[in-house]
């Protein structure tokens, strides 16, 4: 079952491109939205995330970090993040294999892959927005906008 708002988030550590750790927990002290997406390179999910990177400013804006989850290895999203230009973390969720997905609820262990989840965390580290949408269903850009403007 996915965190709803009022939940406290569920913590973890994850790689960034480089190799990086990147713990939840470290990031207490300001808003973070996690975002979780099925695939690199796939069309609705680089479609969302180039939308996420060119209204970045928002996020900035409301002082919230972002980080966006798969379940690919770090190498790939590296490879993703310079094609495409992301300014924002990447972090892999490879091994153990859908970990931090599953602790959110939204891991699809047929195709071993997140789910579209997105989470925004406030300072505390207590959910105050979540959708979970289907494979294929783009989440909105007005709907990051919003649970920004509600922060």
């Amino acid at each position: 079952m996915s965190p709803v708002a009022g939940d406290v988030a569920p913590d973890f550590t994850l790689p960034d491109t480089h190799g990086t750790p990147v713990a939840l927990s470290a990031l207490r002290g300001a808003p973070v939205c996690v975002v979780f997406v099925p695939f690199a390179f796939s069309g609705t999910c680089t479609g969302e995330l180039c939308e996420l990177r060119d209204n970045l400013a928002a996020f900035d804006t409301a002082g919230v970090r972002l980080l966006v989850v798969s379940c690919d290895p770090m190498f790939s999203l590296r490879a993703w993040a310079e094609a495409e230009g992301y300014q924002f973390d990447l972090l892999s969720d490879f091994w153990p294999h859908g970990a931090a997905a599953q602790a959110y609820g939204v891991f699809d262990a047929v195709r071993g892959r997140a789910n579209r989840g997105s989470f925004l965390i406030d300072a505390d580290g207590v959910v105050r927005w979540a959708v979970v949408n289907e494979a294929g269903q783009a989440r909105p850009i007005a709907a990051y906008r919003e649970a920004l403007a509600a922060l």
